[in-house]
């Protein structure tokens, strides 16, 4: 028996600007040993979880590259500026922002997240559950580009695409979805999470998801001061989930709109249903804030063996699923607070101001 990984007392804190290669650069040099705890963190869970050794996975990662260097070169640019300030290569990089197509839907992140469009406000927010072990890796990255854009997201080491937000006021959060099949003509997942970030608007992120495509299945929640559009994403769709009558987009760990043919979901975490019906339950009847979303976030009532707020079970090691961040951004003020931990008991907050 393993024992239990102790949180981080302190998240890294990064601001870059410049051009892609220089925020690259920044990231990977200001972050190298953080980047280097997740190679290895990857390579075991690679391992374990689809029985793929590391030179597998780079070769695997490499095949992405001819539609990234043709369509979204900037990506590559600051990739490659990552992999030079960390002083690995762009294989393994790229490997890092590939890891949800690696894995062809192997892992298990049970998150959950919330848009809520009210009369004069717009929250987006969402617990992101993932591997305790992956906790002392998580950055906070801020991104000043050379047009101007501004950039805040939580993200993993190396990764340069995550849950965030951007000075037009638009959000992004993420929810695995494991239906088999990966493109490799097509944006991965975590890129296709940059590129929300990069946009001006929630119909503008939209657009690119639709031209492009996402190569791997996953939910990610777009939203800005007008409101929210879930996006599952398999690796032959896009579909939308729009706002209900109370303004409210909610998602969990599975597919509630029908797909294309052949796209067959597994279904893997049990608790992804109970999930999403708490939140349900928690919001009816009552008025967009922050406050409630955070209450919602706190949630430690177990359903199907988890909870919104989701607690470790597990001794440290590849499965060793817990609450690892909560955020609440207000699209409108272009504000958001970031409470790192479980949200019940959070072992620091943040603030983004954009």
């Amino acid at each position: 028996m393993g024992s239990l990984t102790p949180p981080p007392s302190k998240i890294l804190q990064i601001s870059t600007s410049g051009t892609a290669s220089q925020i690259g650069f920044s990231h990977g040099t200001l972050a190298s040993a953080h980047i280097s705890r997740s190679l290895a963190f990857y390579t075991r869970l690679f391992l374990k979880k689809c029985s793929m050794d590391w030179p597998a996975v780079r070769g695997f990662a490499m095949q992405y590259q001819p539609f990234l260097a043709a369509n979204f070169p900037e990506y590559v640019e600051e990739m490659e500026g990552v992999a030079k300030g960390a002083g690995k290569e762009y294989a393994d990089v790229l490997a890092l922002n590939v890891r949800t197509e690696i894995a062809f839907g192997a892992f298990s992140d049970g998150c959950t997240a919330v848009s809520w469009k009210g009369s004069d406000r717009s929250y987006l927010g969402q617990n992101w559950d993932w591997d305790i072990e992956q906790s002392e890796n998580l950055i906070c990255l801020t991104i000043v580009k050379g047009d101007g854009l501004k950039i805040q997201m939580i993200t993993e080491a190396g990764i340069i695409g995550k849950i965030g937000m951007n000075s037009h006021g638009v959000g992004c959060t993420l929810n695995a979805v494991t239906a088999k099949g990966v493109s490799f003509s097509k944006l991965p997942c975590h890129l296709a999470l940059r590129s929300v970030l990069d946009s001006a608007s929630r119909a503008e992120a939209i657009a690119t998801f639709e031209k492009w495509g996402v190569a791997s299945s996953c939910h990610i929640l777009v939203a800005d001061a007008t409101g929210g559009t879930g996006l599952e994403c398999s690796s032959e769709d896009v579909v939308r989930l729009e706002m209900d009558e109370g303004g409210v987009v909610a998602h969990t760990n599975h597919f509630v709109l029908p797909h294309k043919k052949g796209v067959v979901e597994s279904g893997w975490l049990p608790d992804t249903d109970f999930r999403l019906r708490r939140v349900g339950e928690s919001l009816d009847g009552k008025e967009p804030s922050e406050e409630v979303l955070w209450e919602i976030f706190r949630d430690e009532v177990e359903g199907n063996g988890a909870s919104i707020c989701r607690k470790q079970k597990e001794v440290a090691g590849p499965g060793a699923l817990a609450t690892l961040f909560g955020i609440v951004m207000d699209l409108r003020e272009k504000k958001a607070k970031v409470l790192v931990g479980r949200p019940i008991d959070p072992i620091e907050k943040l603030v983004f101001s954009l």
